[in-house]
């Protein structure tokens, strides 16, 4: 077995195309797009790398076959901020070969290790926790767009060679069409009452109003939790513009308090099924059929992509606020059927008792996995939000 650093244009289509022989026999994987993956390693793109680095290579047999690929990476401002600096490593797959998987593993190790890192998550992304994070071990069914797919043998190699689990995560869903809780109504009830108050759908003409809205309400619910930056308002126009072709006004909610924005509930279209039939492309070709299926309702679920409140209002009825006009919504629309939300972490056990409150049940489960490379240290699991 050879591994080969990724470096040339033939290297990264052999990277990009590693999974597919993995992958044959299985119907349930879905190929990523080949941009999807690829943005995640240009240096213009991905904010990441002005503080930190990414590596990637693939894993051949002694025939000159793939049989594994592997990325390594670290961003320097929050490596430094655990107890051990922490790298990652992701786009992880392995053909069911302990050896292959060390020379992965161990791979990535070594380059961590030269960077200063002393410890390695994984499998996650170069980014966003949105994207490509944890390992699938429970309800291997079609995943949801950007979201990891993985055999179940692979757990037994990540534990085989030290990973432990750093923290749970859960994907739920919820039928459309069912009863809502009567609590919810209540709650709802409550806050649509009060004088200030309101929820309304995205609009596209104004994508950088809400863009800058999600902005607010995602630095001052999420950035001091878990290391997270403030983002940035580039960043956030930049995600709402990626997201434009795919949004449906309907599905993407945003509640006020005396205009100023408090919460938002984004969801959409479940696309993967659409991208099933793309093999990883989106040439003009494929987007001509992309817009073919989006046309025929091949799209019948939609996922949610992230939920947000800001602390102060938490618990006080906004959720139910804005589910249950998202209800009354979306079950005028027939074509969907299901919601999925997108994964909550065990570390999260404010919005578990959401999705609890709403008789969700749990689709699939990933989880993220952590190795010490000084095995003396003490393992420590990921601190529970307050």
């Amino acid at each position: 077995m050879k591994l080969k650093l990724v470096e040339s244009k033939k290297d990264i289509k052999a990277f990009l195309e590693a999974p597919i022989d993995i992958y044959k026999d299985d119907p349930n994987w879905v190929r990523p797009l080949d941009k999807d993956i690829e943005e995640t390693f240009d240096r213009d793109k991905n904010k990441f790398f002005k503080y930190g680095d990414a590596v990637r290579w693939i894993l051949f047999d002694d025939n000159g076959k793939s049989i594994g690929r592997v990325a390594a990476f670290y961003d320097g401002k929050t490596a430094k901020s655990f107890e051990q600096p922490t790298g990652g490593m992701g786009f992880y797959e392995c053909i069911d070969n302990m050896d292959a998987a060390n020379m992965l593993f161990n791979q990535c190790k070594d380059w961590l290790t030269e960077q200063g890192m002393e410890a390695m998550d994984g499998p996650i992304n170069f980014g966003e926790k949105n994207k490509w994070w944890g390992l699938l071990v429970d309800g291997f069914t079609a995943p949801i767009y950007n979201m990891s797919y993985h055999l179940p043998y692979y757990r037994t190699q990540f534990e085989a060679f030290g990973f432990q689990t750093y923290y749970e995560q859960y994907c739920f869903t919820i039928p459309l069409g069912g009863e809502v809780p009567e609590r919810y109504f209540t709650k709802a009830e409550r806050i649509s009452s009060k004088p200030g108050y309101h929820i309304e759908n995205i609009k596209k003409s104004k994508l950088e109003k809400y863009a800058e809205d999600f902005r607010k309400i995602y630095n001052e619910a999420w950035v001091k939790y878990d290391n997270q930056k403030p983002m940035e308002s580039r960043q956030a126009i930049s995600i709402f513009k990626r997201l434009k072709p795919i949004i449906e006004p309907r599905l993407v909610y945003f509640a006020y308090f005396n205009n100023e924005p408090i919460a938002f509930f984004i969801m959409l279209p479940e696309i993967n099924q659409i991208i099933r039939h793309l093999n990883g492309s989106f040439n003009w070709w494929a987007k001509l059929k992309f817009k073919y299926y989006q046309l025929t309702g091949e799209c019948d679920r939609v996922f949610g992509l992230v939920f947000g409140v800001i602390p102060r209002y938490q618990g006080m009825g906004v959720e139910a606020f804005m589910i249950i006009d998202a209800n009354k919504k979306m079950l005028k629309q027939s074509k969907y059927h299901e919601i999925e939300l997108n994964w909550i972490g065990d570390f999260n056990p404010k919005m578990l008792k959401v999705a609890e409150n709403l008789d969700a049940k749990i689709h699939r489960t990933y989880i993220t996995m952590r190795v010490l490379f000084d095995q003396n240290k003490e393992y420590k699991r990921r601190p529970i939000m307050d």
